[in-house]
């Protein structure tokens, strides 16, 4: 499981760079469009789109933005449609990986995903080859310094939440998918903002990467985001703090 936190708190660090803005914006709105497509645009029938709304908004996307991707979605404007689609994938060390993308060409999409791969030592496996090694979960991340640990996990587990777990600068609250707005709206109650909450794939178990394969993973990883067409990346590998910030050095 440490693995795939500390791969979001890279990709959180990465991320606050002015440079990545329009990469957030893009996979927002292909997110919105999708949920609207597939439950409805009113966020208060729709838990998924209301949890879409509110990521947009806390990274003060415009209002008129939000309503056009929706509009979409339900068919009442023009536009491009998107399709969910879930590679499974092989990295450095034969590490597991999960690949969630969001695409209007399936034929674009699986070359570019299978050429990253390649590129950094992995490869795309079969329908079912690594899914068993994780677990739909949601995962939402909060800073130690913004709250006690006491007062967060009396709210969390009220809420719903199965676990909170000490991922080092961060508490780590794990949830069955179906409960994951009602802890999210638990945490932002006691007025904390969390640094990042998603419904994704969380290993069942993980594999150490050291080194030359570590250092490659992580490569392997970033590529793997910075993709367009990636919704989300989860892999089941341990990589150390020591390999994690030569990598961002």
């Amino acid at each position: 499981m440490s693995g795939h936190s500390k791969w979001h708190t890279i990709k959180h660090k990465k991320g606050a760079a002015d440079a990545k803005r329009g990469k957030i914006f893009t996979r927002i709105i292909k997110e919105l469009t999708v949920a609207a497509r597939n439950g409805g645009g009113d966020p208060e029938m729709n838990p998924r789109l209301r949890t879409i709304v509110a990521e947009a908004r806390s990274v003060n996307m415009p209002q008129d933005n939000i309503k056009r991707a929706i509009r979409r979605g339900t068919g009442e404007e023009e536009g491009v449609s998107y399709d969910e689609i879930t590679y499974e994938a092989y990295g450095p060390g034969g590490v597991a990986i999960m690949i969630e993308t969001l695409t209007d060409n399936k034929n674009r999409t699986v070359g570019e995903m299978r050429h990253t791969l390649t590129k950094y030592g992995g490869k795309l496996g079969d329908a079912n080859s690594v899914a068993r090694m994780f677990e739909k979960k949601s995962s939402i991340s909060v800073e130690k310094g913004k709250v006690e640990e006491d007062t967060l996990m009396n709210a969390v587990l009220e809420a719903g939440a199965d676990d909170m777990t000490d991922d080092g600068d961060s508490w780590e609250v794990l949830s069955q998918p179906d409960v994951h707005t009602a802890v999210l709206e638990a945490v932002k109650a006691l007025g904390v903002e969390p640094s990042s909450a998603l419904v994704g794939m969380v290993p069942t178990n993980t594999v150490k990467l050291e080194g030359k394969e570590a250092q490659q993973m992580l490569k392997l990883m970033d590529a793997l985001d910075d993709n367009e067409d990636t919704k989300n990346v989860f892999s089941n590998a341990d990589i150390s703090d020591k390999d994690i910030e030569a990598s961002l050095a």
